[in-house]
């Protein structure tokens, strides 16, 4: 019941709260608001303060249709940010091992992969760190995943895949307390196939590690409530709370502060 994130040792006896800070001109959610390194570190602290786990910073937008930028770029984006935060635990939300490798010597506790560390060199990077780790499941890339994306059964297919990359980062020494498995949602996957995950998603439990959920805000909500984006709260913290039935012990979400009051309304639920 503890994720190992480097130096910091999480509890897992309640749900996780993840905040997302995107140092981007272009994320689909807060694109621009937090690009300049100080405006990121003092969000950062915010987010802290409403009561993060800890945060999810990123220097390339993956929404769907996005372009990707050069490892340098990526770097002083985050880099930066990063050495101003190495009293908390911080999640580093990258696909490339050179980022990788610089994130953790400037601090980072953990690495947001959403190849699940499948890039040559990935998994080297990593594995002697003790860092947290995150796999997530994508079909496709970011540029073309919500094209057509198509399965025969979404969550069969998406538990093989996770769990093949769990078993991967096994053989290659790094201890299961590490590992965190997300399904991600949105990415690669039409409304239903998102809906069919968040509702069977306790079938993902044999995957033996926690589930990171992340549907903040996201267009699947959109697309359900006819809300923009700025307008999803209610049902950012619907879902949440739906993943947190289905067995999610980490949430990845925009609203922080909104988030932990759902999450303690759901543990003096559960444990009433």
């Amino acid at each position: 019941m503890t994720l190992h994130c480097g130096r910091f040792e999480l509890s897992l006896e309640r749900p996780l709260v993840m905040g997302v800070l995107n140092v981007t001109p272009d994320s689909f959610a807060d694109g621009g608001r937090f690009f300049d390194a100080q405006s990121a570190i003092v969000q950062a602290r915010r987010l802290f303060d409403e009561g993060a786990d800890l945060v999810d910073v990123g220097g390339e937008s993956t929404r769907p249709g996005a372009a990707p930028i050069s490892e340098d770029e990526e770097l002083q984006r985050v880099l930066p940010v990063l050495e101003a935060l190495r009293d908390v635990p911080v999640s580093v939300d990258t696909r490339r091992p050179k980022v990788m490798q610089a994130a953790l010597a400037a601090g980072a506790s953990m690495i947001n992969d959403i190849e699940a560390l499948q890039a040559p060199g990935a998994m080297q990077a990593v594995a002697q760190s003790g860092c947290g780790l995150c796999l997530m499941h994508m079909q496709g890339d970011p540029r073309t995943m919500q094209q057509a994306p198509s399965y025969v059964d979404v969550v069969q297919e998406v538990g093989e895949f996770l769990a093949a990359r769990v078993a991967a980062c096994e053989n290659a020494g790094i201890a299961r307390g590490r590992i965190v498995a997300d399904p991600g949602f949105g990415f690669g996957k039409t409304l239903e196939h998102n809906l069919a995950l968040l509702k069977r998603l306790p079938e993902l439990a044999h995957l033996g590690v926690p589930i990171l959920a992340g549907w903040s805000r996201k267009s699947s909500l959109g697309r359900i409530t006819g809300r923009e984006v700025g307008e999803r709260l209610a049902g950012s913290l619907s879902a949440a709370l739906l993943a947190l039935l289905g067995g999610a012990r980490i949430l990845r979400v925009h609203d922080v502060k909104e988030t932990r009051d759902a999450v303690l309304m759901f543990e003096a639920w559960r444990q009433a």
